[in-house]
């Protein structure tokens, strides 16, 4: 396929990888405030590992409630294979203990009655709550067109030049999101995402497959990069 465009935009990444990798169908995860938890648990770790801890977790207690009520060293116990433990339980029962001060409950559906715009101001005004773990939960959870950003979206986003190279992790959200229209912002997300982990790789970019590589400003300068950092390490070695 030709393309007469020199660089990539959000309307390619939507039409080129979503016939490439199939329609993206949104279902919710957890509800809002489970989310908010499990969204915690998963900060600095694997997916495998924060889902092991939030189950645990669940088991542990009989819902929010008693989380909230535990000492911080009963949540920190169950939570203890998703890694940072100590600190990430202080902040779950801190938080749960604000939402149910503020709300009256565990119940956070009325976020999706609120402009976005809000929703997320009231999430980051959360301990522990930045950019990303505020659109999480709109998206995941409650189906609003909030934008994640996570590591390889952050990283195929600059590669792409969708985004400044100088640009943060947490000005990203609010730069990608409206790229899109409303109802396409989580197919978006999951593109991204996809391409990041199986083709866009953080180490070993798959230039040579990748279906983007005719506008990537970044197609073949990462390998050429690490081939060049090789070539000088091994001039310092021979010397």
């Amino acid at each position: 396929m030709r393309h007469s465009k020199k660089t990539v935009s959000a309307a390619d990444v939507m039409t080129t990888l979503g016939a490439d990798y199939g329609p993206a169908e949104w279902q919710p995860r957890y509800d809002p405030a489970e989310e908010l938890v499990y969204t915690i648990l998963s900060q600095h770790t694997s997916d495998i590992n924060s889902e092991r801890a939030f189950l645990s977790l669940m088991r542990a207690f009989e819902g929010l409630d008693a989380i909230a009520d535990a000492p911080a060293e009963a949540i920190e116990d169950a939570i203890k294979s998703g890694g940072l433990a100590k600190q990430k339980s202080a902040r779950i029962k801190r938080v749960l203990e604000i939402v149910r001060e503020q709300v009256g409950s565990f119940d956070l559906s009325f976020l999706a009655e609120m402009p976005m715009r809000e929703a997320k101001a009231w999430l980051k005004a959360l301990p522990g709550v930045g950019p990303k773990t505020a659109a999480i939960i709109l998206c995941f959870s409650l189906g609003m067109p909030a934008m994640p950003v996570d590591t390889h979206i952050y990283r195929v986003s600059k590669r792409l030049g969708l985004i400044g190279p100088k640009v943060s992790a947490d000005a990203a959200h609010d730069i990608l999101e409206p790229m899109v229209a409303p109802e396409d912002v989580f197919a978006f997300h999951v593109y991204l995402i996809r391409h990041g982990r199986q083709v866009c790789k953080a180490q070993r970019p798959r230039c040579q497959e990748c279906i983007l590589a005719w506008g990537c400003p970044s197609n073949g300068k990462t390998s050429a990069k690490r081939a060049a950092s090789k070539r000088a390490a091994n001039r310092v070695d021979s010397r």
